[in-house]
């Protein structure tokens, strides 16, 4: 993708929030001294800040391995730290609850890893022409999905690996805002503050990923299936041609991360999993929390043909995952949003502020559910076969938007499409960044509009959806 003038590809710098805050005068410190296959567990809101530096011993964040004596900050975090042989961890700052668990999940994610890298060397002594591991994670909300993605991507990328990972759920972004759907090759470990880190052409980024490929859903759930079906065929065809021409992401596979809403089916069918499995040919279905869906998705992938196997595979859920409260994934969504614009920690941006006429706008906002024919019905396709937009009977999925009050405080995905664009090119096409809509003055037909980068406006198609929510005072 190339970008336009005056964005950046989406994605930068999306972790913990980055809100200005009143540096404490003093630091009250602990230590805590971790025994072999243990984790430290720790929640800390937004407006406060804690600090872990490992003094002694080795341990590691979600698989990125601690450096010792250095200091790491986290903020509206959940997270745990481990240690395989034990280690000494100094503490600081206030958290929310925190305490040592002996009961971690730990085992069982080495050993799945060296399960999926003896894929991956099956792959490397076929010359490439076998495809590494295609896993798809699925799970109800809170059950540890994404914590497990990031694990099995630091210890692939830890052994050399360059895997790729595929979000699918909207609720939070990587290397992109809320909303989106993205994929990227890791050529590096996934960094401890600073999550998924950035997109490359954004700025300085401490880890290494190649180019991003962003599609914007605007919708919070997958089961609001108007756009996710053809998105995800959309990018399972982009995902499978650009492995093809990159051998090392190709040996190592891909790992795809998915929202909750999808495991939730309907009478034991899931049409949002086998969707996902048909068109990404997953051939290794980790689930997490759930005996009915194991056994479900266990049943509906039996006596396959052995070239075609999809093995099946149970985890169960970290006692340390909790229940994020939609409070706290607004403030998320929010801290990610001003990170896309404003940077984290000391890699910050300074995003250009621009005043244009209403008429420099394509906008097109996103036509939610109604009483019209779905563009996707799981009974028009056998099981067996893959989805082509091509075939779906045809729905409104975009009204053209006139410029109003109603844009304020909204972000815009800017299309490679043009506004003459067809309405299915305007939905495939994938996104080149984001901008945010300040201020609107409808008397002047003006708007003020922040982006990451200085430039003109461009006139490409931009999309309005319903999700994530307005953000107001981003720009101050």
């Amino acid at each position: 993708m190339i970008p336009l003038p005056g964005l950046s590809l989406p994605g930068l710098n999306l972790a913990q929030a980055s809100e200005p805050q009143n540096a404490p005068t003093t630091i009250v410190t602990r230590t805590k001294d971790l025994a072999a296959n243990t984790e430290y567990r720790f929640e800390v809101d937004f407006s406060h800040t804690l600090t872990i530096k490992l003094q002694s011993g080795t341990a590691e964040y979600f698989g990125t391995e601690l450096a010792v004596m250095a200091t790491y900050s986290f903020r509206g975090t959940k997270g745990a730290v481990f240690t395989w042989h034990g280690c000494k961890l100094e503490i600081g700052g206030e958290v929310e609850s925190d305490y040592i668990a002996e009961e971690t999940p730990m085992t069982s994610c080495a050993n799945l890893h060296s399960a999926l890298e003896s894929l991956r060397d099956r792959s490397v002594a076929s010359g490439s022409t076998e495809m590494g591991p295609r896993i798809l994670v699925v799970g109800p909300e809170n059950s540890g999905k994404t914590s497990l993605v990031r694990i099995m991507t630091s210890y692939a990328s830890k052994s050399g690996r360059q895997p790729m990972v595929i979000n699918l759920d909207p609720r939070q972004g990587m290397l992109s805002p809320p909303g989106s759907l993205s994929a990227a090759a890791y050529s590096s470990i996934v960094d401890i503050e600073e999550g998924w880190g950035s997109s490359p052409i954004s700025g300085p980024s401490p880890i290494p990923v190649k180019m991003p490929l962003v599609y914007h859903y605007g919708l919070k759930d997958p089961e609001e299936a108007k756009v996710f079906k053809p998105l995800v065929t959309r990018m399972a065809l982009a995902v499978t041609s650009r492995l093809e021409e990159d051998k090392l992401s190709k040996q190592a596979g891909f790992v795809i991360d998915s929202s909750g809403a999808i495991s939730q089916g309907k009478n034991g069918v899931y049409e949002n999993i086998e969707h996902i499995v048909s068109e990404f040919s997953v051939n290794v279905l980790i689930t997490i929390g759930s005996e009915r869906l194991y056994s479900d998705l266990t049943r509906k992938y039996a006596n396959r043909d052995p070239s075609d196997a999809i093995h099946v595979v149970r985890l169960d859920k970290s006692g340390g995952c909790v229940d994020r409260s939609e409070e706290y994934m607004k403030a998320l969504r929010h801290s990610q949003i001003r990170e896309y614009f404003f940077g984290h920690g000391e890699n910050t941006l300074a995003p250009s502020s621009q005043t244009c006429d209403f008429g420099d706008l394509n906008v097109f906002q996103l036509v939610e559910e109604s009483t019209e024919p779905a563009l996707y019905r799981s009974s028009d396709f056998n099981n067996d076969s893959h989805y082509d937009p091509s075939m779906a009977p045809l729905t409104t999925l975009y009204s053209r938007l006139t410029p109003s009050s109603r844009l304020q405080n909204s972000l815009l995905a800017v299309t490679t499409a043009a506004p003459t664009d067809r309405q299915e090119v305007i939905r495939d096409a994938s996104i080149m960044g984001y901008i945010y809509v300040a201020e609107v003055d409808e008397v002047k037909r003006k708007c003020r509009l922040l982006s990451p980068q200085p430039g003109l406006i461009p006139g490409n198609a931009m999309v309005l959806a319903p999700w994530p929510e307005e953000v107001p005072g981003l720009a101050g």
